[in-house]
């Protein structure tokens, strides 16, 4: 009974972990299929990443204005494919998480971020954001997927061009 109970313990360990690795794959393949947004994007792939029946939604003033909310699968495929026109809607967008937080409970789990959004778009100017992500995830037919993603802007702001093509001062 002894041995039993400590195979399940180990095995419901490596789930954790497991779990945990799927979980961070899934929110960091998200991260970049948004940082390359474009007619090119392959938005089954894209919707893949979440529930059918999964929640996005941005928080606070700033983001639920800009952004709002979405229910089901389709609606936040369509949200985002409204970025992926032609000419694409960022000539850069680059997301940074930080602060990682991860819970596995079974099939489901909650992870948060901290994010910064460098972007550059294609009809001029650059912005700098940081957002604190809140996502639920669900093991949906053995693969871990968003089930509600929010997200909640900390700041924003205009700055100029990201990429210059200044000699980098380097130590001579």
């Amino acid at each position: 009974m002894k041995d039993t109970n400590e195979l399940e313990a180990i095995l419901a360990r490596v789930d954790a972990l497991e779990s945990d690795r799927a979980i961070r794959a899934c929110i960091n393949r998200y991260m970049d299929l948004c940082d390359h947004l474009n007619p090119a994007t392959p938005l089954g792939e894209l919707g893949d990443l979440f529930t059918e029946d999964a929640k996005w939604e941005g928080k606070g003033a700033r983001y639920s204005k800009s952004f709002g909310g979405y229910e089901g699968r389709d609606a936040i495929v369509a949200m985002l494919s409204k970025y992926t026109v032609e000419p694409a809607h960022f000539s850069l967008n680059v997301h940074y998480l930080s602060s990682e937080v991860i819970r596995v409970d079974g099939d489901k789990a909650f992870g948060s971020w901290n994010m910064i959004q460098v972007s550059s778009f294609s009809a001029g100017g650059s912005h700098l954001n940081s957002a604190r992500l809140s996502v639920s995830f669900r093991r949906d037919n053995g693969v871990w997927r968003m089930a509600h993603f929010q997200t909640e802007n900390l700041f924003s702001r205009p700055v100029s061009d990201w990429n210059d093509d200044a000699t980098l001062p380097v130590p001579k």
